[in-house]
């Protein structure tokens, strides 16, 4: 079954759209992939095809390179958002979720590198796993949300979005000046520190605060 947005168990008649990307939101994370700490957001895209339900499991490539989990807290975005402010992007998010930013490490350290692009090694089909959404008023405080991610039992990365260089509301503002952002698009905002490789057969566990845990095994 092709993925479709889910809001507090409600599917939505919503486009899966976009996935607008970070990279190096979070310090630490930055630090342990000896990468410099950006002065302004780095942003990437994963088109749409790259999104699947987290839930339950995902496939991750074979053969190919070491495939990294990177846990994120993700945004559904429920407006039309063009050169916005503050409080118009908070004003257009639905919901809140975790994403998965799976990532061909070594392909990607060889095509950078090279200073070649690195699409291949983020925008993958599958590259995006994302939960269900829970409705954005649930969140009492998205710039301070815990997020933690597990695997086999074994806490892996564990983080507070009060940690991001650039908080949320003014990322997805900062993003809304280069690309629309449209009803169905996704906001990926970045990584804590933790990241490694997923296996085969693999058990995750992913949590957002006390408003949403999820299983899947890595197919």
């Amino acid at each position: 079954m092709s993925y479709q947005h889910i809001l507090d168990g409600k599917t939505l008649d919503l486009p899966v759209g976009k996935v607008v990307c970070v990279g190096r939101n979070y310090a630490e994370h930055a630090k342990e992939l000896n990468n410099p700490v950006p002065t302004s957001p780095i942003l990437f895209i994963k088109p749409s095809t790259a999104v699947v339900r987290l839930e339950g499991g995902f496939e991750i490539p074979q053969n190919q390179f070491e495939c990294h989990h990177e846990l994120e807290m993700s945004i559904l975005i429920g407006k039309p958002l063009k050169n916005a402010d503050v409080e118009t992007a908070k004003a257009a998010i639905l919901g809140y979720g975790i994403g998965l930013d799976l990532t061909l490490r070594d392909l990607q350290n060889k095509l950078k590198e090279k200073s070649h692009p690195w699409e291949v090694a983020k925008a993958f089909d599958g590259a995006c796993p994302l939960t269900a959404f829970v409705a954005a008023e649930k969140i009492s405080d998205p710039e301070r949300a815990d997020i933690a991610l597990s695997v086999n039992g074994n806490a892996r990365q564990q983080g507070n979005t009060s940690d991001m260089i650039t908080p949320v509301f003014a990322l997805i503002a900062f993003m809304s000046r280069h690309f629309t952002l449209l009803p169905g698009d996704v906001i990926m905002t970045g990584t804590p520190a933790g990241v490694a490789a997923l296996r085969a057969g693999d058990q995750v566990q992913v949590t957002l605060g006390s408003v949403l845990s999820c299983t899947a095994t890595v197919a």
